[in-house]
């Protein structure tokens, strides 16, 4: 199979622009005659189905939530990249997208991320013309703040509520079209199956999960923007209900599964506290501004804070080991997520961990406190304020910054942020892997386009903080909108799809097999139990850091969990009803499969770059060593259950050089 980027020629920041410009169109009066079927309503989703609808598509939208607004996107507290250079800190369309190709170790296609980049612009403008309460300086402008990996502030934010309020806005364009009736919103509908017809993706089979019934619904192309597949690992940041179903059917009906083990590890999570915990806390990228990283130099110290016989405030200055300032002088507490996660690895794997499990840092503000308590005095006009004044002055800035963060980290630990240093430590949060699209965010299956955290295209090895808001939103405001058309443009003529054609008779078919297979199993196992147990196998060998021993082990016990699963699983209940036990089941015989799959291409790829950290391939100190001569290109994998088939698509890089990176 050749994989097709489909890549405009000319120059790269002018690519995007041109081919926008002569590429095919459909006129008005035929988008009235097209259907288009959006699976997700995310930032992603929502804002592709918002604006195909106000196009002149008929759009029909699925979720499995009972309203958009439940959508994982709203968990993204931090911010939004844009290029603006409001603050006139040397930021640029060029500096946003060679950060984006560094900060993915240069693992992305060029003119993807570029085009991303451009967009970016735009993206602010519309979201302020919703209504989107961006945080605004003094004077009124947008304020921007920093996030990792990068040396200037471009990133827009909403306090911590950023992609709750992103979504809000993506919902509301959502909600009107829906009102007009130009989209057709279908909630509590999960997507179970793909249908083709002649080789293209012509619709879906649903089921209903308030009363279990498979659904039909045909449509002359289908849109995926169905998230991310973190949940494999169990333990993850994702929403509990997150998924990869969805972009796995699809897989097993022909479309290829692109670099599925570039995972994100994020640095800045509440630490796991027991065995039993089934979710973990994501606390925002945006504290690294203010927050400074560090443990005890001693190890004696380090024991005696996770037996609680010393807290953070017991140690001295001197005796702090500020790790990510000392190794990354130039970047500081703001390295890239990768960088930060495995260095954070490193120190409590050393023994200088200060939780009890021994798998937590500090995340300090008294400095930052300090630091806004005596500028705030000085504005105030408050001449030698004592320690005390400072710090209430301080602690005020902060909230004014974080306080919905800090309020969410007090609930859940117990501690006060702003008398006690957080402790945080790395948690599975974000995938770069997804359905491999070309330049049009198509799919190898003609018809079937991916967007959002469910295509690979944008972020390499590792994702950059406040990208995926960016990423989602350019996708369904500004690249699918004009993309889908090159395909649609030659379907003009196709009349409306029949949902009885006998491909959708027989999909429907081997969905309820596959969901009676499910619940005809009987055995003793909850299906929780069998998710967990994956999980762990998954992020012990192949989460932070992986070996080519752990991975070859990690296969053969994911092939018989899933043996076991089979054979053992225990499903309550009927098909043909409210069964949330057999969604769940269902989900997790697909991270199954995804979760070898992930292993395969982790033991394939013989280097180590970004978020896929291999023990076997580092640098004498510890740093990602790249191999750039044999692995400068997308795993593009095609599903086998025996044995997986990869396809590569070479990257060329014209714009950049390819270089080790360093934050140092």
């Amino acid at each position: 199979m050749e994989l097709k980027s489909n890549v405009p020629e000319g120059a790269l920041a002018e690519k995007w622009t041109k081919y926008r410009s002569t590429m095919n169109l459909v006129a008005p009066n035929n988008k009235r005659r097209i259907d288009i079927i959006v699976v997700g309503t995310g930032l992603a989703g929502a804002s592709a189905a918002a604006t195909l609808g106000e196009l002149g598509y008929n759009v029909k939208a699925f979720t499995f939530h009972d309203s958009p607004r439940r959508a994982h996107s709203i968990a993204a507290q931090g911010g939004i990249n844009a290029a603006k250079n409001y603050q006139n800190d040397g930021d640029s369309v060029y500096r946003l997208f060679y950060d984006t190709i560094k900060g993915g170790d240069y693992r992305s296609r060029e003119a993807n991320v570029h085009r991303l980049a451009e967009a970016s612009r735009n993206i602010i403008d519309q979201c302020v013309a919703q209504g989107v309460p961006f945080a605004r300086e003094y004077g009124g402008l947008l304020a921007n703040r920093s996030f990792g990996g990068v040396q200037v502030s471009r990133t827009f934010y909403a306090r911590g509520q950023t992609g709750q309020q992103l979504l809000l806005g993506a919902y509301q364009a959502l909600s009107r079209q829906i009102s007009l009736g130009n989209v057709e919103m279908y909630n509590r509908h999960e997507m179970l199956d793909l249908v083709k017809i002649d080789g293209k993706a012509r619709g879906i089979i649903a089921r209903n999960l308030l009363n279990g019934k498979l659904e039909r619904f045909a449509a002359h192309c289908v849109v995926l923007a169905t998230g991310g597949y973190g949940n494999v690992f169990y333990l993850s940041t994702n929403a509990m209900g997150s998924n990869v179903t969805a972009a796995w059917r699809a897989v097993r009906r022909g479309a290829l599964m692109a670099n599925p083990c570039f995972t994100q590890i994020h640095p800045t999570c509440i630490p796991v506290s027991g065995d039993y915990q089934s979710k973990l806390t994501l606390m925002s990228e945006s504290l690294r501004n203010d927050g400074r990283v560090w443990v005890p130099k001693k190890k004696e110290d380090a024991e005696a804070i996770r037996n609680g016989q010393k807290t953070g405030l017991d140690i001295a200055e001197d005796d702090r080991d500020y790790y990510l300032e000392r190794r990354y002088p130039a970047f500081g507490n703001l390295v890239p997520r990768d960088v930060a996660s495995r260095a954070a690895k490193i120190e409590c794997d050393k023994g200088h961990g200060v939780s009890p499990t021994g798998l937590a840092v500090f995340l300090d503000f008294a400095a930052a406190i300090e630091r806004y308590g005596k500028s705030r005095a000085h504005s105030l006009g408050l001449h030698n304020p004592n320690a005390a004044k400072i710090r209430e002055l301080g602690e005020k800035v902060v909230e004014e910054k974080y306080g919905n963060l800090f309020q969410m980290y007090e609930k859940i630990t117990g501690e006060n942020p702003y008398k006690m240093p957080m402790k945080i430590y790395p948690a599975v949060h974000y995938t770069m892997g997804g359905l491999w699209v070309d330049y049009n965010l198509e799919t190898n299956v003609p018809g079937l386009f991916a967007l959002g955290e469910a295509n690979f295209s944008d972020h390499g090895a590792n994702r950059l903080g406040a990208s995926a808001l960016m990423q989602g939103l350019a996708d369904g405001y500004f690249v699918i909108p004009y993309t889908i058309g090159q395909f649609l443009s030659k379907e003009i003529r196709t009349p409306s799809i029949s949902p009885d054609h006998e491909a959708f008779a027989t999909a429907e078919e081997h969905t309820r097999e596959q969901l009676q297979k499910l619940i005809n199993v009987k055995g003793n196992q909850s299906v929780e139990s069998f998710h967990r147990r994956l999980g762990k196998i998954i992020w012990d060998y192949c989460g932070m850091s992986r070996s080519a021993e752990g991975l070859t082990k990690a296969r053969q016990m994911v092939r018989e969990l899933r043996e076991e699963f089979w054979k053992d699983v225990f499903v309550p209940g009927d098909m043909d009803e409210f069964n949330p036990e057999l969604e769940k089941a269902a989900r997790v015989a697909d991270f199954m499969e995804l979760g070898e799959l992930m292993i395969i291409d982790a033991l394939d790829r013989n280097e180590s770059c970004g978020g896929h950290f291999r023990e076997e391939y580092q640098t004498p100190e510890g740093e990602a060593l790249r191999n750039d001569k044999d692995y400068t290109y997308v795993a593009a994998w095609e599903w086998d259950d025996n044995d997986p088939v990869l396809h590569k698509e070479e990257l060329q890089f014209d714009n950049v050089e390819l270089k080790t990176r360093s934050y140092k």
